[in-house]
């Protein structure tokens, strides 16, 4: 039996049409009409027959019994075949209707992000195989929609509409996630949390904000925030927060940490001990977990492993009721280890132990934002086999009932998402494997030459330390950079800089500078290579396939490249100062800012159609401020020299030897601009 689908087949919904039915029968309607250019035709009374049923499981159906599990099966109706999507419950019959259209109507799951929207089709044969939903290997499985400042800056309104959170969470159930948290210390009144309950997603919460409650100094503003002085001031947030979510779904955070995603002990320093800070997490912990209980039956709850917590729980500082699940954390970097805290890297393993007999569970980055040399607006720095093998061993530890991914702005990340959206799925992923098919799907030509690309995109990222997962992202080059200017321009280039220890270790400013000078310089190669690579691969290729390696990939690298010019032209600068070169300092200090400047010139080119404004809300890389350090850092150093009439370098390097003692100052006083300037005194040095 063969099922033809195509302009004029009809479906039948479920009666009544429950919110998450309604919004994933929304995007498979509007699928059906990009396929075959007209609506689909919808029956919600009588007997007529319909091609496409959509229903909840009866037991003669043997649907996998378990939650959102869904079959495909196939039944003769008014002579024809019928395709029966059955469901356990309202996420089984989301996901059933999303696989029908991936698997029939040829839908991606990233579709919206990656600019691929499904093939016009006049009808597509779907055989009659019946088809029982695999069991997906994470119970909880989701995004930490985090540091999403492009979402936020996409559009005009604030906080992001239902428009910017639709796509969002369409693709969270397309690849599918079931949990998610949606922002970073988002508006209360905001469409976010009410959007994903209403599309089926379990809500979860930030760390620092337990179970999605106030911050209490936002409550309570000018109160020292401290549980030990004023506890029932936090359980009257915490039990404000409870009451307005008990009836969701809602996976609940347990946890106390500082205001501001800090430690308490920070504000509170009467908590000096490991066994102190212990005691009053395990208190704290408890306390939640008893108040969510007597308002809901059965909650799902856990506790954020982060950072110092999971040092103090490691220690055996920490008591909580084994029913929660404990979160582990990545460094940030992709490996399970404890993150970096300004200079102190103690990589502490973040596994559950092997006796450890509670559930676990994963937060994991494939993006980041440190303020040192994350990735925000750039893929994962490390090769995607680094996350299968970290994923899969965490799985093999026990920690595989809940995966949390830090999915930062979606678009930009997209091939390691996708990546994910396999091992939450299966629990194991062949990187090499998935690449391939990842690029098959995403483009119609040139395959082989375009995975190369990516492998080779994680060979060139700059290495900064001695461990696999010490590879740099983009912010590596801004916010290092704009230090190294404020602490130069402050007269302090006499002294080192601590902030910068966690990569140049203990050294002098000057080795400071020159060891992320070197750094950048020495990469500077790999990437022009790489980007020439991918700008002949380009003109060969098909024009949305063209446009997508420019977006997804070739943007990426202009980011690495230009980022490694600015900094090495920056080092430059400051060994020209430390010899009063000075006019060669404010040509390097100009050759850097036009470098940086590029980087901003990429990301508005990425900025077309639908994806206008995207990334003009750049305030955590921020390539903007850097270009404005290195302007003000020119014309800093124009005052070495050139002041106070800005016409001296002009004169002593410019002018023709027979016009510099003979000219008129009244018909010579127009200075140059900066930029003229730094460009024609490039010209003469042959800088």
């Amino acid at each position: 039996m063969t099922l033809t689908i195509d302009r004029h087949t009809a479906y039948r919904l479920p009666q009544p049409l429950t919110s998450p039915v309604r919004h994933a029968w929304e995007m498979v309607a509007r699928d059906h009409e990009r396929v075959f250019g007209a609506a689909p035709k919808r029956i919600d009374e009588g007997d007529a027959p319909a091609a496409v049923e959509v229903r909840y499981a009866q037991p003669e159906d043997r649907c996998p019994n378990r939650p959102e599990a869904y079959c495909f099966r196939f039944a003769e109706a008014g002579g024809a075949t019928a395709l029966h999507i059955a469901a356990r419950d309202d996420l089984g019959l989301v996901y059933g209707l999303l696989e029908y259209s991936r698997r029939f109507l040829g839908v991606d799951p990233f579709w919206f992000w990656a600019d691929k929207p499904p093939e016009r089709r006049d009808a597509v044969a779907v055989p009659a195989e019946p088809f029982d939903s695999p069991e997906p290997y994470t119970r909880f499985r989701g995004w930490f929609v985090n540091d999403e400042v492009c979402l936020i800056g996409w559009k005009e309104e604030y906080p992001p509409t239902r428009d910017v959170w639709l796509p969002v969470f369409e693709a969270l159930l397309r690849c599918g996630g079931n949990m998610v948290i949606p922002g970073t210390d988002l508006p209360k009144h905001g469409i976010h949390a009410e959007l994903a309950s209403e599309m089926g997603l379990w809500v979860t919460h930030h760390h620092a904000e337990p179970l999605g409650a106030e911050m209490f100094l936002r409550a309570y503003p000018g109160k020292q925030a401290s549980y030990q002085q004023h506890p029932e001031l936090f359980e009257a947030l915490w039990e404000a927060a409870i009451e307005e979510q008990k009836d969701k779904t809602i996976v609940w955070v347990l946890s106390f940490r500082g205001q501001g995603d800090q430690p308490f002990w920070e504000q509170d320093p009467a908590f000096d001990t490991p066994e102190k800070r212990g005691a009053l997490i395990s208190q704290v912990v408890r306390k939640q977990y008893d108040m969510v209980r007597r308002k809901v039956a059965d909650p799902h709850c856990c506790v954020a492993l982060y950072g110092e917590i999971a040092e103090l729980y490691k220690g055996g500082h920490i008591d909580i009721p084994e029913d929660i699940m404990r979160v582990w954390a990545d460094n940030g970097y992709g490996k399970m280890v404890s993150r970096r805290h300004g200079n102190l890297n103690l990589r502490i393993p973040a596994l559950p132990a092997a006796d450890d007999r509670a559930k676990h569970g994963v937060y994991y980055h494939v993006t980041f934002h440190d303020l040192q040399a994350s990735n925000h607006l750039t893929l994962f720095p490390s090769p995607a086999g680094l996350i299968a093998r970290e994923l899969e061993d965490a799985f093999r530890a026990g920690a595989f009932s809940y995966l949390l991914v830090n999915s930062g702005n979606i678009r930009p990340h997209v091939y390691t998402l996708d990546l994910v959206r396999e091992l939450w799925t299966k629990g194991r992923a062949d990187a090499e494997t998935h690449l391939r098919e990842f690029v098959r799907r995403m483009y119609s030509a040139r395959e082989d030459d375009i995975a190369a690309l990516h492998r080779e995109y994680a060979e060139r990222t700059i290495a900064y330390g001695p461990n696999e997962d010490d590879r740099a992202g983009e912010e590596f080059y801004h916010h290092p950079a704009r230090k190294i200017v404020g602490h130069w321009l402050q007269g302090k280039h006499a002294e080192p800089m601590e902030r910068l220890y966690w990569a140049t270790g203990s050294a002098a400013f000057a080795e400071q500078v020159e060891w992320f000078r070197r750094k950048c310089a020495e990469a500077i190669p790999g990437w022009r290579s790489l980007k020439e690579r991918a700008e002949r691969l380009m003109a060969a290729l098909p024009a949305d396939d063209r446009l997508r390696l420019k977006d997804h990939l070739l943007l990426h690298i202009e980011l690495h490249l230009s980022g490694c010019e600015g900094f090495a032209a920056l080092g430059e600068a400051f060994e020209a100062y430390l010899r009063q070169q000075y006019a060669v300092a404010f040509v390097h200090a100009s050759r850097a800012m036009r470098s940086y400047q590029r980087g901003i010139d990429a990301l508005k080119d990425a900025e077309h159609g639908p994806w206008e404004h995207f990334y003009r809300a750049d305030w955590l890389t921020n390539i903007k401020s850097t270009v404005d350090n290195m302007d003000t850092l020119r014309r800093w150093l124009r005052m070495h020299g050139d002041s106070p009439d800005f016409f001296l370098w002009y004169k002593q390097y410019l002018m023709p030897e027979t016009e510099k003692y003979i000219y008129l100052e009244n018909t010579h006083r127009n200075p140059l601009s900066d930029d003229e300037l730094a460009r024609r005194l490039e010209e003469k040095f042959n800088l």
